[in-house]
């Protein structure tokens, strides 16, 4: 896993992922010793939309992580609106 990437996680990565998720990766934290096959990461919790919600500290396991990308969906601030036509007041 590296910045960026888009992964879902489920029980197969941790029991705490009852509910799945999905995390954009800040960065994978080597500096954390764990059990063989684990790792520590840190992210944000993305909504439905893909918008971050939370800043998270994960520990999972790396064969239960499924990498993947989410469809780009912008958010309501991002959207583009037609431009207001009409007159126009100079000086």
């Amino acid at each position: 896993m590296k910045a960026g990437d888009v992964v879902y996680l489920t029980t197969a990565a941790s029991v705490q992922f009852l509910r799945p998720i999905f995390v954009r990766v800040i960065r994978e934290v080597p500096e954390r010793h764990t059990y063989d096959g684990w790792v520590w990461v840190e992210g944000y919790e993305l909504d439905a939309v893909g918008d971050a919600v939370a800043r998270r500290e994960l520990f999972v396991m790396r064969a239960g992580v499924r990498l993947l990308a989410l469809p780009v969906v912008p958010s309501e601030f991002v959207k583009c609106r037609p431009a207001r036509r009409g007159a126009v007041r100079v000086g």
